[in-house]
């Protein structure tokens, strides 16, 4: 599917579309939507790491699109545009259904497509140079967040749970779900911005930068997968401190690998 033709077959190429207006209430909308997505500053944190790590030229390319916006700024525009049901073909693409005892390649891919199909095309797409401005706009915007979701371990999903979305928790006696906790609230607990997630998290060494940048989107998808069975370790309803202690270093770890991870796609794409 080249993104050029879907957007233009239902009138979405143009991005900077509509009012200020406009903006705030699908802000408004979203501040009781139970989004399939990293939360807003995970996503934030994963595009001012990659902010950190994009090259030169890489970073001359994404002005020309974005103007003065950074990576962090655009890192959510894909969730508030589930608010606009003119965006509703692209809601599986923020998740895919691995089950515990199959591989991808065992069930292949949706007809409704999913995260891996829609990472996979879109890279293709922003390689092939033969997008238009909005285009090129519209795809980097999905790159940003689909790289970030596809690091959040119950975005690859078994099937049997909306990934953990029925999974009813309490944080800290607060009702929750499973997937509302991996989103955001493990990270809007600590209180910190996103500059300040990321000047704790971005400590990578170059030759772990270059391991991490040489993989694939498969790749990623299966590493979340592998961390379900730990992310469902949650003994009981009540999570709180323990299963926090217990869980944050492997969300941090998910934070870093994904910026790493797409700094080093826009650098192939603009190399």
């Amino acid at each position: 599917m080249k993104i050029g033709k879907k957007i233009n077959q239902n009138q979405k190429g143009k991005i900077g579309y509509g009012s200020v207006k406009k903006v705030l209430f699908i802000l408004l909308l979203l501040v009781s939507y139970n989004a399939l997505s990293w939360g807003l500053t995970a996503h934030r944190i994963i595009g001012e790491i990659a902010q950190n790590h994009i090259s030169k030229k890489a970073k001359k390319n994404l002005k020309r699109v974005f103007g003065q916006e950074s990576l962090a700024f655009n890192a959510n525009w894909m969730d508030l545009m589930k608010s606009n049901p003119d965006y509703s073909y692209m809601w599986s693409w923020h998740y895919c259904t691995i089950p515990d005892d199959k591989t991808y390649e065992q069930i292949g891919t949706p007809p409704e497509k999913d995260i891996i199909w829609a990472l996979n095309n879109t890279m293709g797409q922003l390689k092939s140079d033969t997008l238009n401005i909005d285009e090129e706009r519209f795809a980097l915007r999905l790159l940003i967040h689909l790289v970030g979701d596809i690091h959040q371990p119950l975005h690859v999903g078994n099937g049997k749970d909306k990934g953990g979305n029925d999974v009813k928790v309490l944080f800290f006696g607060k009702k929750s779900n499973l997937h509302r906790v991996w989103d955001s609230e493990m990270i809007d607990y600590q209180k910190l911005s996103f500059t300040e997630w990321t000047r704790m998290l971005d400590n990578y060494e170059k030759k772990e930068i270059k391991k991490l940048q040489s993989s694939t989107v498969l790749t990623w998808a299966n590493e979340s997968k592998m961390l379900r069975a730990s992310v469902y370790d949650i003994k009981g309803k009540d999570i709180s401190y323990r299963y926090i202690y217990e869980h944050k270093y492997q969300v941090q770890i998910r934070l870093k690998e994904a910026g790493i991870r797409l700094a080093g796609i826009l650098n192939e794409i603009y190399k």
